[in-house]
């Protein structure tokens, strides 16, 4: 997902480091990715800077568990600088490169490691957030070893058995120095949240801004858990056929026909204890009602709203607008439509579905295009764990997908709109209703002459 440095340092004042806490196989990384994931997402510069990447570049051949005890001399000299190798970077990003938010991947287990990297906040005008994972359920530990350690670099071509052994025993060289956050008294001045157990109980401790707060909320509704999240468009609606976009319309025949082939196909693939979500609109409600299982309908997941331009085609849109369609094309994330929504408008609206979503177990969501190009936005993000299918139901429909032009045929405006009610084309103020009452037809524009319904078949996904 595209975002505005304007929007991010809106969002944040100062650049902020996060800086993680923790043992080995406590889910450090796995909250790092997700919190990136999440940060870029909503519009803030974020980065992952892992210290583990860095060790590994300095040492190329991992050997024991040696390499981190304590008294191991020259490698804790290796360690420390890899750490301000990375400190280095991690400044580099945030002032150099647009960052806002540079995370932080280590153990740092010690106080005087934590020290040093408020030391270097300090000296930089960075604030400091610390992330906290403690995790004391031998089975947890267990199951993340054998999950993600064993396919670490650090461990080629080696068995289970000998890949549980030595991580062990890394553990227990760690847990020699390890010096928890003690918010009673030597870190309660600090800035952080503690989580227990991933995600039985959290701890947190003096936010000091909006970002931060962003950050415990985030946090403290992933959970660590294997679920599967299934997005799908609504059927071929009668807007779709006429290449009209927004509006309330119902689905077409071959709408219905999809609706149908996603029954079978939940049925086929036995997919119990789903939850199904839709929008108010009625194209999702008659696709998850074929389903003939309960649903849920969620106002903030309608489709963009695209204000005077609701229920008009693209055409009539450049007939009508000719200002409206160059800027949309200019830029597509940002452009708000007259009395209506951005795409960036959108992702702050889908943020509660996100949160949502993470806390679910297998969830079924008939949304939009717009809306399932922002959500597809964030889970398509793999390094953060996701794995991605595609299954066709094999339906034919109208494409409604629209490519941005190589070239424009307006010059690059000077001024670009913000507001949502000031259109530049038009003293048409008026906006029009999204759900119609029974018996009141909905406003349609007409449909100028020569103007072709769309041809052109895609398969539905």
């Amino acid at each position: 997902m595209f975002f505005c440095s304007a929007w991010a340092s809106y969002m944040t004042n100062s650049p902020t480091v996060i800086v993680m806490i923790g043992l080995p196989a406590r889910g450090k990384t796995y909250m790092s990715k997700k919190l990136t994931r999440y940060l870029n997402w909503i519009g803030v510069p974020t980065k992952v800077f892992n210290l583990g990447v860095y060790r590994r570049e300095a040492v190329k051949a991992y050997k024991s568990y040696d390499f981190f005890r304590h008294d191991n001399k020259e490698a804790m000299e290796i360690r420390k600088q890899c750490a301000l190798v990375a400190l280095e970077d991690v400044k580099g990003y945030l002032t150099d490169e647009g960052g806002q938010i540079a995370v932080f991947d280590a153990t740092n287990t010690t106080r005087e490691r934590r020290d040093l990297i408020l030391d270097f906040g300090t000296e930089n005008a960075f604030k400091v957030f610390f992330v906290e994972s403690v995790c004391d359920d031998p089975e947890v530990i267990a199951a993340n070893i054998l999950e993600v350690k064993v396919s670490s670099p650090d461990y080629p071509e080696r068995n289970r058995e000998s890949v549980m052994d030595d991580f062990l025993k890394r553990i227990e060289c760690y847990k020699v120095t390890y010096q928890p956050l003690d918010p009673d008294d030597y870190d309660k001045d600090l800035s952080f949240i503690k989580v227990e157990n991933v995600g039985r109980r959290f701890l947190v401790n003096r936010v000091q801004d909006y970002i931060q707060s962003k950050i415990v909320y985030y946090l403290m509704n992933i959970q660590v858990h294997s679920h599967s999240l299934y997005l799908c468009r609504h059927g071929e609606s009668n807007h779709n056929m006429e290449g009209r976009i927004g509006g309330d319309s119902e689905l077409s025949p071959r709408g219905k026909q999809f609706a149908h082939a996603l029954r079978s196909f939940i049925e086929d693939h036995k997919l119990s204890d789903l939850k199904v979500w839709t929008s108010q609109l009625r194209r999702t409600i008659q696709t998850a009602e074929e389903l003939i299982v309960p649903y849920e309908q969620w106002k903030i997941l309608n489709e963009i709203d695209a204000g005077v331009c609701e229920e008009m085609t693209y055409d009539m849109i450049q007939k009508s607008f000719p200002e409206e369609f160059a800027l949309r094309d200019q830029d597509k994330y940002h452009y708000r439509y007259p009395g209506g929504e951005s795409y960036q408008d959108l992702v702050q609206r889908l943020e509660p579905v996100i949160m949502e979503l993470e806390r679910q177990g297998n969830v079924l969501v008939v949304c939009h295009q717009a809306v399932m190009r922002c959500l597809l936005a964030y889970f398509l993000d793999k390094s953060a764990g996701c794995k991605v299918e595609m299954f066709h139901l094999n339906v034919e429909a109208v494409n409604t997908h629209r490519d941005r032009p190589l070239v424009s045929h307006f010059p690059a405006p000077t001024l670009l709109r913000r507001n949502s009610y000031t259109p530049l084309s038009s003293h048409d103020q008026f906006k029009r209703p999204r759900l119609y009452s029974a018996g009141n037809l909905p406003w349609l524009p007409e449909m100028p002459e020569g103007v072709q319904q769309q041809s052109q078949v895609s398969v539905r996904n």
